[in-house]
């Protein structure tokens, strides 16, 4: 069973919609570890709950980015971590993970990528007057969300819809789909994955 670390910053909504699949044998792995880099984050607790060991501290407590990583190997070599999966982890995955996990750290952005980038993913979207959003599970590579994408799914953004409304239909379709692409990559395995969209 394949053993997975999932990397969160913040609230953990997605982190619960991945552990609930684990638990309900949606997903043919275990989650081994959660790693949160803010000491805080309600993520923490949420992996309490489902008996997960978690781990956290900061960037600023290490001398560079490379001590920093070089310390989360060292958690996921602890723990025989085979697939890093990205919930809501608000940093750049560096050289030293990257170079670990080659295309075995996936991630999590609301855009369709390769528009809309970065850290306001489903703001900008809506600013831009898109008439369709979604999201995308990608690959992590050394850029910011240009990774190889793996999945893509769709929702309609009508003219009554508002940036609050519009994050609803994200998150719906990120507790849903996440948990059903993780379960598919890890029962195929990663490299016989293929793009293609969702519905």
């Amino acid at each position: 069973m394949k053993k997975i670390a999932i990397f969160a910053s913040g609230n953990g909504s997605n982190f619960e919609a991945i552990a609930q699949a684990v638990e309900q044998k949606q997903i043919q792995g275990e989650i081994a570890v959660l790693f949160c880099d803010q000491p805080k984050a309600y993520v923490l607790e949420r992996a309490v709950k489902y008996g997960i060991p978690t781990f956290s501290f900061l960037p600023k407590d290490f001398s560079n980015k490379i001590a920093y990583e070089t310390e989360i190997k060292r958690v996921m070599t602890e723990f025989d971590v085979e697939l890093i999966v990205l919930a809501g982890y608000m940093r750049i995955v560096g050289q030293t993970l990257l170079e670990a996990y080659p295309q075995k750290i996936i991630n999590l952005h609301p855009s369709l990528l390769p528009s809309f980038p970065g850290l306001h993913g489903i703001k900008d979207a809506f600013d831009y007057g898109v008439k369709y959003s979604g999201i995308t599970i990608h690959y992590i590579d050394e850029g910011v969300d240009t990774g190889p994408i793996i999945a893509q799914a769709i929702t309609e953004v009508t003219q009554e819809d508002t940036i609050e409304s519009l994050e609803e239909k994200i998150h719906q379709l990120e507790h849903h789909w996440y948990p059903k692409v993780l379960a598919e990559i890890i029962q195929k395995g990663s490299h016989s994955y293929v793009k293609k969209s969702v519905n």
